[in-house]
Order: structure tokens, then sequence, then C-alpha cells
């Protein structure tokens, strides 16, 4: 009897642990920036919350340093399924579609509440690219704006003629293309090498991207420019997404919320540490010349019309209602 009652109770506590495995959802998420990286931080809170919002029924591990996929493969990885759930550069894919690119046009919007604007313009048209590939916007963070670091001093365009330019994106390559520079494909992973190497000589990115690839060590010049603010994005296998149930979906876009209102105050806040930290680390940090605005300006001012053209309807409705949203002037 006691025997009997003894092997009941294994195999009921054996189809418990099997019920609570089952229950339980594992998610990897590819991204493609340093463990140290802000936005890295952000996705490792973002994965805890979910955890904790779940009682554990999902739990994400996120994978840095394009350790799972490189960059510009993460997007394909999750709209097919090789991974629930990446991080992405959004103007990375502008050659796939000119939506995403929105935010990779020069002085379109140059401070943080500019960009807030342009995300709120771009989210319903984006919504409806990415549903219609599989996939699901969870959360968008910006970078800091994007300034130019080069190994020589510039005093306009005419300096980077021939120049060996960092194009990360199809915006950065048409800025070289406009500017006479020879563009280089590096990513971010490969962008310390790369400049140790002299294979880049100048590229425009943010201050975090400067610290983090140590660009100091290579490069002494930086011109803070302010030029745009393209924004990472958080997306998800549309296929994964519906496969969890009500409570566990509701938790996630939740902890997405939380996660994108931490990022923009995260962006902002580290952007005054990562001038200082480059400076501190011996890059010179240039006002631009009125030479150098004004020419970039009117790359940015060429870039936009293009981008127009490409865009077509779904453009000219996110600029208009970016426009149409700008504070009044007093």
């Amino acid at each position: 009897m006691k025997r009997g009652l003894f092997t009941l109770s294994a195999v009921a506590l054996f189809s418990m642990s099997c019920a609570v495995a089952q229950a339980q959802t594992k998610w990897d998420l590819a991204a493609a920036y340093p463990a140290s990286n802000f936005h890295t931080e952000n996705l490792t809170k973002f994965a805890a919350d979910v955890d904790q919002a779940t009682g554990g029924k999902l739990k994400i591990t996120v994978h840095a340093n394009a350790a799972l996929f490189k960059a510009n493969e993460i997007k394909r990885a999750v709209q097919g399924g090789q991974a629930p759930i990446g991080e992405v550069l959004l103007a990375n894919f502008e050659n796939e579609n000119p939506i995403y690119g929105a935010d990779g046009i020069p002085f379109l919007a140059t401070s943080y509440a500019d960009a807030k604007r342009l995300l709120d313009a771009q989210r319903p048209v984006l919504d409806k690219m990415l549903a219609a590939q599989n996939m699901k916007l969870m959360y968008s963070v910006p970078w800091p704006s994007q300034g130019i670091y080069s190994k020589k001093e510039l005093a306009s365009v005419a300096d980077l003629k021939g120049i060996k330019w960092r194009a990360y994106s199809p915006a950065t390559a048409k800025i070289a293309e406009l500017v006479g520079a020879q563009p280089v494909t590096i990513q971010a992973a490969e962008l310390s090498q790369a400049m140790a190497t002299g294979v880049v000589e100048a590229m425009m990115t943010s201050s975090s991207t400067g610290y983090d690839s140590k660009i100091y060590e290579s490069i002494k010049n930086f011109y803070d420019l302010q030029a745009w603010l393209p924004k990472n994005a958080v997306i998800v296998n549309k296929k994964a997404f519906d496969a969890l149930d009500k409570p566990t979906q509701d938790a996630l876009v939740a902890a997405a919320a939380t996660a994108e209102k931490r990022g923009w105050a995260l962006s902002q806040e580290k952007t005054a540490f990562y001038m200082k930290g480059l400076e501190e680390k011996g890059m010179k940090i240039h006002k631009p010349s009125p030479k150098l605005s004004q020419d970039m300006r009117q790359v940015g001012d060429v870039m936009l019309s293009d981008w127009l053209k490409k865009s077509g309807a779904d453009g000219e409705a996110i600029v208009g209602a970016y426009r149409k949203s700008a504070p009044a002037a007093k």
C-alpha cells in the first residue's frame, strides 16, 4: 500500500514538474551592441521585468555584442523565427523600405523632443509594415545625436573628399556619396579593429558608440553637429507573440512600455556622460564651423527630398504629421 502511494506521489510530482516546464517559455534576444551599452542595459532590465511580471513564465536571455546574429541579420532572424525577439537599428533597413530610414535623415529631427514626435508620426506606418512581415514592434529608443568623428580637422565638407568613411546604414552611405568620401561598411562589433588598422578615417555616429568602441584611441576629433537621433527598435516574431497566453502578452507589452520610457530617459542622461568621457580620453570636442554646419544641412535637404520621393504617400504622411505636431512658435 505504502509503496503504491509513493509511486502515485512520484508520478504526480513528475506530472506537475512537466506542466511547469511546459508552461515556461524561453526566448533568446539577439542584440548587436556591447553589454555595457545603455541600450543593452535597458534590454537586460526589460528581460528582468518580464520575468518578474510573468512569474517566470517567460524567460528572455539577452545575447549582446552580436553573439547570436550580426546587426544586419537580426531583423531577418526575427522575421523568419530563428530568434523570437531582437533589437535592430531601424535606419539599417532603409533599402528594404524607405520608412525604416525616417529617423536617419540629417537635420529633420535634431532634439529628443523632435525625435519623439517623429516616432509618434512614424509608428502607425511601422506597425503596419512589421505586421505584414510577421513582426510586432515592442518599443523604440533613440541614440544620442549624431556627429562627425574625423582623424583630421574639418572646416567644411570639402575636407571629407576621398576620406575612408564608415557607412553603417543606407543614410550614412548616402552621406558619403554626397560629400565625396569613400564608404566602408563596418558594423559596431567590428569598429575598434577597423579604426586600429586604418580601414576607417571618419564617420557619423553618436557619442555613445564613440565611447563604447573606444574611437578616441584612433580618432581625436568629434564635431558635435547634432544631426539626427536614429532609433533602435525591439521587435518580436508575431507567431511567437501570439503563442503566449493573454496575461503573458499583456505583461510583455507593459514591460516594453516601461522600457521605452526608461530608455529615452537613459539616452538623454547618458549623452552628457559620453561627451565628458570622450573629452577625458583625449577627444577634442569641436563646435562645427558655420560652413561645415551649412554644408551638412544642404546634404540633409537633398536626402529629405530623395527620401520623400522614395517613400511616397506614407513618407509624406509621416513628415506631414511630424511637422503638424511641432509646438507653436512663441
